[in-house]
C-alpha cells in the first residue's frame, strides 16, 4: 500500500477483504441435499417452553427443507446479554425472541432485518394481525419484528372471596378508588390481628408503572416516546408520576395491599395460595393461575383499574417479538420469515393462545370454531382481547422506544421500593429515577452518535 493511503483506509480495507471471506454461500433450497438448520433463541421456560416446543416439531414434520432448532437462553435479560456475546463472536442465531423493551437496541445494533422487507417480497396481509401490536414494533415507518408472545396485564381476583364478603363477583374494581373501597371487606386477620389475606397486590415491576402512565394517557419519554425522533430524555416527572407512587404506597400504607416483593412469580404464587384477593399480573401468567388455583376458588380477571376516575386510556403490549438476524445468506433469512409465517398463523396462534394465555396476534384465530369454543368454556381468555380491542393507539398506548430500557426499568423499580418500603419521599424517588435515566439515554445516544 502506497504510504498516501492513511492507516484507516488500510484498516477499512483490510477488514472489508475479511468480512467477504466470511459470507455464508447463497444456497437455494432445491440444490441443498440436507435442510437448512436455523437457530432460534427464545426465553420461554416452563410451560410455555413446552408449548413452543410443540409448534416448532409441527413446522419441523412438515418441512423438509428446513429444520428449526429452538434454544432456551433463559430471561428475556439473560438472552439479550448473551446474544450481545454470540454477535461480537459472529456466533448468533437466526432467529431471535426479544422482549419489547428491546426494540431500539435491536434497531441501533444493525444485526436485524426488518421483517417490513419480507412482508412486501412474500405480499403478507398485515391486515390480519392485530394494529396495536404492529404499532408498537413499527418504528420510524418500519416494522422491524414480528408480534408473537404479546401480552398486556389484566386484574386476576378471587371471585369466591369477593362471595364471602357480600361483594358482586362480576363487578371487579374499576378503580384504586374501588380498589380500597373493596379492601376492607377483603382483608382477613388472624385473633393477634395479623393479616393472613390482602385484598390487593401487584410485585415491583417497571412494566406496571409504564402501564398506570398509558392509563392516564401520559407517554414515558419526549419525542413522542421515542417514536417521532430518537428519545432524550423522560417526562414522567409529574402528575401522573407521582399519581401512581401515592396510590402503590396508600394501598400499602393501609394494610390493603400486601408487597410481595420484586419477584414477579411471588406475587402469584400468593394470589393462587389465597394470601391475597386481587393481583395485577400479566395475562401470559393466566393457563398457570388456573392450572395452579384449580378447584381450591373461582378466579375472574377484568382490565386493570384505573388511578382515577377522570382517566381511563388503555394499556402498552408487552411479551416479545420475532427478529430475523442477518448471520447468514438471504436464503436463510427467507427460510426464518417461512418459519415466522407459520408461527403467526391462525392454527398456530389458536393452539398459542390456549396454552398460553398470550392473546392471539392474528385476528383470524376469530373465525374458528374451535376460538369460539374456547372463549365461551374460559371466559378468563378474553379479557385481554377485550382489553386490547378498547386500546385506543395513541402516543401513550404504543409505548416507549429507547436503548437503556432495561436498566430504566430496573431504576424504577429501586425508587418504587424505596418509597413503599422506606417511606422515601416521592418527589425525590422521582428526581432520582429522572436523572439516572437521563443520564442512561444520554450515554447510550453518544454510542450510537446520536
Amino acid at each position: 500500500m502506497h504510504k498516501k493511503y492513511p492507516v484507516i483506509l488500510l484498516l477499512l480495507i483490510v477488514s472489508i477483504l475479511m468480512n467477504l471471506v466470511l459470507l455464508p454461500q447463497e444456497v437455494s433450497f432445491s440444490q441443498t441435499t440436507k435442510p437448512i438448520q436455523l437457530v432460534f433463541w427464545h426465553s420461554m421456560g416452563s410451560n410455555l417452553g413446552k408449548a413452543l416446543q410443540y409448534l416448532v416439531e409441527q413446522y419441523n414434520s412438515k418441512n423438509k427443507s428446513v429444520k428449526i432448532v429452538a434454544q432456551y437462553q433463559g430471561s428475556y435479560d439473560d438472552l439479550i446479554t448473551k446474544l450481545k456475546t454470540a454477535q461480537a463472536a459472529k456466533q448468533g442465531p437466526d432467529i431471535a425472541q426479544v422482549y419489547e423493551i428491546g426494540t431500539r437496541f435491536m434497531i441501533d445494533s444493525g444485526w436485524a432485518v426488518p421483517v417490513q422487507r419480507f412482508v412486501q417480497s412474500a405480499k403478507f396481509d398485515l391486515n390480519q394481525l392485530e394494529p396495536n401490536l404492529l404499532a408498537y414494533y413499527t418504528v420510524e415507518g418500519t416494522l422491524w419484528s414480528m408480534p408473537f408472545n404479546s401480552s398486556t396485564p389484566i386484574l386476576y381476583y378471587n371471585k369466591t372471596a369477593f362471595r364471602e364478603a357480600n361483594l358482586n363477583p362480576n363487578k371487579p374494581p374499576k378503580s384504586f378508588t374501588e380498589i380500597k373501597n373493596y379492601g376492607r371487606k377483603l382483608i382477613k386477620k388472624d385473633k393477634k390481628g395479623q393479616i393472613t389475606r390482602y385484598a390487593f397486590s401487584m410485585s415491583i415491576y417497571g412494566w406496571y408503572f409504564e402501564q398506570l402512565l398509558a392509563k392516564q394517557g401520559v407517554p414515558y419519554l419526549d419525542n413522542g416516546n421515542g417514536r417521532e425522533r430518537r428519545a432524550t430524555k423522560v417526562v414522567f416527572n409529574n402528575e401522573a408520576g407521582k399519581n401512581i407512587l401515592k396510590w402503590w404506597k396508600r394501598l400499602i400504607d393501609e394494610k390493603i395491599a400486601g408487597n410481595f416483593g420484586r419477584n414477579y412469580d411471588d406475587t402469584i404464587r400468593a394470589f393462587v395460595a389465597g394470601k391475597t384477593c386481587m393481583i395485577i399480573a400479566s395475562t401470559a401468567s393466566l393457563k398457570t393461575i388456573l392450572d395452579g388455583v384449580g378447584k381450591k376458588f373461582e378466579v375472574g380477571t377484568a382490565f386493570i383499574p384505573a388511578l382515577n376516575n377522570n382517566k381511563n386510556e388503555g394499556v402498552i403490549i408487552g411479551g416479545a417479538s420475532l427478529w430475523i438476524l442477518n448471520n447468514h445468506a438471504q436464503n436463510y433469512q427467507k427460510a426464518a420469515w417461512n418459519f415466522i409465517e407459520f408461527l403467526v398463523s391462525p392454527r398456530s396462534q389458536l393452539f398459542w393462545h390456549k396454552n398460553t394465555g398470550y392473546f392471539p396476534v392474528n385476528k383470524r384465530v376469530y373465525t374458528l370454531k374451535e376460538m369460539t369454543d374456547h372463549l365461551k368454556k374460559y371466559p378468563q381468555f378474553k379479557t385481554a382481547i377485550d382489553q386490547l380491542h378498547a386500546t385506543p393507539i395513541n402516543v401513550a398506548t404504543r409505548g416507549a422506544v429507547m436503548g437503556v430500557f432495561p436498566e430504566a426499568r430496573r431504576i424504577i423499580e429501586e425508587n418504587i421500593e424505596k418509597v413503599i418500603v422506606n417511606n422515601y419521599p416521592i418527589d425525590k424517588a422521582l428526581k432520582d429515577a429522572e436523572e439516572r435515566i437521563n443520564k442512561s439515554i444520554k450515554e447510550y445516544n453518544q454510542i450510537f452518535g446520536y
